[in-house]
């Protein structure tokens, strides 16, 4: 399950040392079973931002109130993913905040944004593995089309880094490709924000044009090319294009 971005009460992980490491920062796409933001998110668009664990359990009968962000391009999109959640027998009831309480604003993905508790039952998170084999998340987890998003350091040695993954699937019974490896924190971080923000239409889009040369001069390829090989409509794809230039050029706008 997604959600441990950041606990208010948490106890020690036991793999942490004072000691420095040669450590690596990955990005990580998984996916793993029982997980309601996975379910919702595989069969309807718009996607969930998890934040943080609130109350973690002392018990192990006991739930976890989790605090996240629904994100989609209308209102129809979220309140659809909304009702799923709150239907899911993998989760509690979804409670809806009247305020942003997670500052998702301006980062979030998506045009409308809408942030909520819910409860569920902490056995069916994969954050304890990650952590407890040395991968320690350091943003919030991104869920799109049945899949999460992870952003974390590896705290150990570089050398044990491939088996600690293999671990984490075997444990967890995860799927997990690897993204992205730095071995520090990478530059242009700005330019990643603003990237973290387009959702996953918008981003597919964009990156497909600049890799056909459609910003280049002379451009390399049409709107019709890039649309057929998308298989959208021209229209379509220009909105996409549009939205992911506004948010690129200026992340504060709509």
């Amino acid at each position: 399950m997604v959600g441990c971005s950041e606990r208010v009460r948490h106890s020690a992980n036991p793999t942490m040392s004072t000691k420095d490491t040669d450590g690596a920062r990955l990005t990580l796409e998984l996916w793993h079973p029982r997980c309601w933001a996975i379910e919702t998110t595989s069969r309807l668009e718009g996607g969930i931002l998890a934040h943080a664990v609130y109350d973690a359990p002392t018990a192990a009968d006991e739930r976890v109130d989790g605090l996240f962000t629904a994100y989609g391009d209308s209102v129809e999109e979220v309140e659809t993913l909304l009702e799923a959640i709150d239907d899911s027998p993998l989760a509690g009831d979804v409670r809806e905040l009247q305020r942003r309480f997670g500052g998702s604003e301006g980062v979030a993905p998506g045009s409308v944004v809408r942030e909520f508790f819910l409860d569920y039952d902490p056995g069916k998170m994969i954050c304890p593995t990650l952590l407890e084999h040395g991968f320690v998340h350091s943003a919030p987890v991104r869920i799109e089309d049945g899949e999460e998003r992870w952003e974390v350091w590896y705290v150990g040695d570089r050398d044990g880094m491939s088996a600690a993954l293999e671990e984490v699937r075997r444990v967890g019974d995860a799927e997990i490709s690897v993204e992205r490896v730095v071995s520090r924190p990478a530059d242009g971080s700005e330019r990643r924000r603003r990237m973290d923000a387009l959702t996953a239409a918008q981003r597919e889009a964009f990156e497909l044009a600049r890799e056909r040369g459609y910003y280049r001069w002379p451009r390399e390829v049409s709107t019709r090319e890039l649309a057929a090989e998308l298989d959208v409509s021209k229209t379509t794809l220009l909105g996409h294009l549009r939205k992911a230039e506004g948010k690129l050029l200026d992340p504060d706008g709509e």
